[in-house]
């Protein structure tokens, strides 16, 4: 995104914090690509076969974001932070929907012929961290949002440096804590 782009960004959300409703239709071509690219990022670390695409994730992420009337957008950063968070919800709500299918739901019967074999974790995984997430975000919100960053909305080190305001050996460094803490969290209630 190009230094006028962004700039153009937080100056609509400054006037979409003003009240002004149209706004909204001018920021979506502004953040779209931007958008797309943290989808397109997320779900590359998906099984093939996902069941939303990047064009999906940020049509629903985005209608998420928008019906946020009581957030005070304060930046471009804080933007995609929240959209972040956006990302996450969404991809859970859809790992939480294929549990239920898998637990009794509406299914719909496959020819044989049509089936696939795949290699896709199951749905439960990331409801797990997403339960995990919840648990370090009352130990640590810090890192809680950091993770989101990184791993829900696949920011680099770097870009979540920026939006976090912190150095990229910081984010580094809290990078490695977090894992381990949802990774030794999500061991334990596995079991």
């Amino acid at each position: 995104m190009t230094e006028h782009a962004a700039g153009e960004v937080t100056r609509l959300l400054d006037d979409l914090n003003a009240g002004d409703e149209e706004a909204l239709p001018l920021l979506l071509p502004l953040v779209y690509d931007e958008l797309r690219r943290i989808a397109a990022r997320r779900l590359h670390h998906e099984p093939s076969g996902h069941p939303l695409q990047a064009t999906a994730l940020v049509h629903e992420a985005y209608l998420r974001l928008v019906g946020q009337h009581e957030v005070r957008w304060k930046n471009r950063s804080h933007f995609f932070a929240v959209a972040a968070q956006a990302m996450r919800r969404v991809l859970v709500d859809h790992a939480r929907a294929r549990l239920a299918g898998k637990r009794g739901g509406v299914q719909a019967r496959v020819p044989l012929d049509d089936v696939v074999v795949a290699s896709e974790p199951p749905p439960g995984d990331l409801v797990a961290l997403d339960e995990a997430l919840d648990r370090l975000a009352r130990h640590d919100p810090h890192q809680a949002r950091l993770v989101e960053l990184r791993f829900f909305a696949g920011l680099t080190v770097e870009e979540t440096a920026d939006v976090l305001g912190i150095s990229d050996t910081t984010v580094k460094r809290e990078w490695r804590m977090a894992r381990a803490w949802l990774h030794r969290e999500m061991s334990r209630t596995a079991g």
